[in-house]
């Protein structure tokens, strides 16, 4: 009777759902339940919610709380210490000899931050040394009770709906070669891989951009201040979402559905509101890259077959790129942000104003297909013609909620984003994820201001930050030891962390920078090293949901060209021969599957190294020669500056490595001094003395304008 009055109750209070209780049926008798532990509210829930009798096996001081002794009799009770040894082998031993369903939280801890915790290594051994089948369980909402511990964290309602979603059983199978300590770790990170796949596989990344914005709003609160800029105009999710409808009514009067609309603009709270504008009524935002010129942004515009670019005069003014906008001018219809504001009326402004305080009755989620563009951006080029790369309103999403998973970050997290927009990293990561998720993130225009990016991340008390080693490393040279005393995370991307940089940050900030890795295909981040699962020389593990292929390489000994598929992988390219029309992703792995062209190595642990580009390897006498590994030799020998190593043809051994360096009176002695046993053929031929290394916006170096620089330098001499 007890039972089924909860039950009425919650339903009631709470609007309780549980999901997926056929794979509870299917589970079979001797199951350990395993779930993320977000309240108080857990066991009960579970208790009342599973339809059997259970037995919790639960931390030993929470089974102590006098409110909820009562609710325990419910169900059977094993109290235990996830900390103490006989506790795991009394586990084990009611496990082996019962048929029972037995939940367990591998937390050992109610969540402090609303993410995954900590997950013990015992856990994981438990479900491998009893044989039971493991049936995860994600429980959502109770975190935004007062019931859980997050009550200055997030902002706490009283009746929030909670979701128990079940998913398929599992097991852990440990190769019969480990034994002790080496078994235990091995079943404690399955486990945590189990847990973090759950986290993800139960997120809501299937819809759009726009409701996801909606749901962040119901989540966070309206007044929850979440994108500002320079103009110190900070931005709530009532106002952001006003402006949005704002000036996306005005553009689908001049715009057509579907339409691939160029976005000219800098990084600013505007651009935001122009991007989730085009976005709201179907419209595809394609951000071009000012930085390559205007050449470039033409070739980006026929490629996306662009008919209107949104700019801003003051934009053009203040950015010196008058020329530029000129000749992008004669081949596209020019739209400025001025002429819009000016035939704004009251009555528009005020629409706006009442549409975004009732979305809920005029705008149609399921309208639109979360497997629609969201964006076009474009590749740096480095390597050839700027291709468009289409990512899906769910890619982008995707690839927030695979994030989510293993990195915690809170409503009180501010993003300095500096990172330009029409970049990945700058669009998904630095804009949209933080806006999308509760925190603010503030757009600074360029990442370049190397003294005054450190003095804004102090000013507006940065916790999050996202660069490139070479702008990492130019930060911290500059900066005041005391400017990042906030930074919580600080990720680095898009080119190899130097061991210099990491070095750096660690004695002058005390901050350890987590190297990642991807690519505007996977929207953008495909690994990354994260504060519980972190390994110095790697960018990390893929995230959730991911599978990978490593293709072999003749000449390359330890990993090969990876290939991967998952949720975030774009949906394919838009290329300058045939404009406007998407060409799907594929590899030799098949359809979805996307070739990254990047030589990898994936040890036993998960972590990925990445030696290089295929195409940045040279064969020198019949071997394969990475030159990025050239280059952080180069890096090791003058740490204080810049590299970049590249291959010229040569008439004896096919290909001659040349390196480039700012580094004055710069010997081939000085390389081999610090090559600790590296064979003969990974030396340059030639070492180039410039005052400079050519580099691209994002700070990646521009390799077509080092090869043409080095040419001529050979040249000439």
């Amino acid at each position: 009777m007890l039972k089924k009055f909860l039950h009425w109750l919650l339903t009631l209070l709470y609007r309780v759902e549980v999901k997926g209780l056929d794979n509870y049926h299917s589970a079979g008798k001797r199951v350990l339940i395993i779930a993320n532990h977000s309240s108080f509210l857990d066991p009960l829930l579970l208790g009342v919610f599973l339809p059997d009798y259970i037995t919790f096996a639960i931390n030993t001081h929470i089974s102590q709380r006098w409110w909820l002794k009562p609710f325990l009799g419910l169900s059977h009770v094993f109290p235990m210490d996830p900390t103490q040894p006989l506790s795991l082998k009394n586990l084990i031993h009611y496990l082996q000899h019962n048929d029972s369903k037995t939940v367990i939280f591998p937390e050992g801890r109610i969540t402090a931050t609303g993410s995954l915790m900590k997950i013990y290594d015992g856990t994981g051994m438990v479900a491998d040394k009893s044989g039971a089948a493991i049936l995860p369980i994600r429980i959502e909402g109770a975190q935004y009770t007062h019931f859980s511990k997050l009550q200055s964290i997030v902002r706490l309602r009283l009746f929030p709906k909670i979701t128990l979603q079940i998913l398929p059983p599992t097991h852990i199978a440990a190769h019969k070669e480990l034994s002790g300590k080496n078994r235990r770790k091995f079943s404690g990170h399955v486990l945590a891989d189990i847990m973090t796949e759950m986290m993800f596989a139960t997120s809501h990344y299937r819809q759009s951009l726009f409701s996801s914005l909606l749901e962040a709003r119901k989540i966070h609160g309206g007044q929850q201040i979440v994108a500002e800029d320079l103009e110190r105009i900070p931005l709530s999710y009532h106002q952001l979402i006003t402006r949005t409808i704002a000036i996306g009514n005005a553009l689908k009067t001049i715009t057509e559905s579907g339409e691939n609309v160029g976005v000219f603009l800098p990084n600013t709270s505007k651009t935001l509101c122009v991007v989730l504008g085009l976005q709201l009524h179907g419209r595809v935002p394609a951000m071009l890259n000012y930085s390559t010129g205007a050449a470039g942004m033409v070739s980006a515009c026929h490629t996306a077959a662009v008919k209107t670019v949104l700019t801003s005069r003051r934009f053009i003014e203040l950015g010196k790129l008058s020329d530029e906008a000129a000749s992008l001018a004669k081949q596209t219809q020019f739209i400025y942000l001025e002429d819009i504001a000016l035939e704004m009326t009251r009555w528009d402004k005020f629409k706006a104003l009442m549409q975004s305080h009732t979305t809920d009755y005029w705008y149609a989620h399921e309208q639109y297909n979360p497997d629609h563009p969201a964006v076009v951006l474009f590749t740096s080029g480095s390597e050839g013609v700027p291709k468009g790369v289409v990512l899906s309103h769910s890619t982008i999403l995707a690839n927030h909620k695979q994030i989510a998973a293993r990195i915690s970050f809170t409503p009180h997290d501010v993003v300095l984003n500096f990172l330009p927009m029409f970049h990945s990293f700058g669009f998904t990561v630095g804009t949209l994820l933080p806006v999308l998720n509760g925190m603010r993130t503030f757009f600074y225009p360029t990442p370049l201001h190397f003294s005054v990016i450190p003095e804004i991340a102090y000013e507006i008390s940065a916790s999050i930050m996202f660069g490139t080693n070479t702008f990492l490393a130019a930060y911290g040279k500059k900066a005041h030891a005391y400017d990042f005393y906030n930074l919580r995370y600080v990720v680095a991307g898009a080119e190899k962390l130097q061991e210099s940089t990491r070095q750096l940050w660690s004695d002058k900030f005390g901050i350890r920078i987590l190297e990642g890795y991807g690519a505007t295909e996977t929207a953008p981040v495909a690994a990354v090293n994260t504060p519980m699962d972190y390994k110095a020389g790697t960018v990390g593990r893929l995230m959730p949901a991911m599978n990978y292929h490593i293709e072999p390489i003749e000449g390359i000994d330890e990993g090969g060209k990876l290939h991967l598929h998952g949720p975030n992988i774009m949906s394919g390219y838009l290329l300058a021969d045939n404009p406007g029309k998407l060409v799907p992703t594929t590899s030799v792995y098949g359809q979805g599957w996307y070739d990254t062209g990047d030589i990898a190595y994936i040890d036993d642990d998960g972590f990925v190294s990445i030696k290089g580009r295929s195409k940045r390897f040279a064969k020198i006498g019949g071997e394969m020669v990475s030159l990025t590994v050239v280059e952080q030799l180069a890096a090791k020998a003058w740490p204080d500056a810049q590299h970049a190593a590249i291959s010229l043809p040569d008439a004896k051994k096919g290909e001659q490595i040349i390196v480039l360096t700012t580094q004055k009176q710069a010997v081939l002695s000085d390389l081999i001094a610090v090559a600790d046993g590296i064979a003969a053929i990974m030396l340059p031929k030639k070492i180039l003395f410039v005052d400079a290394i050519p580099v691209m916006a994002t700070g990646k170096v521009n390799y077509p304008a080092v090869i043409e620089l080095a040419a001529r330098r050979i040249q000439s001499t």
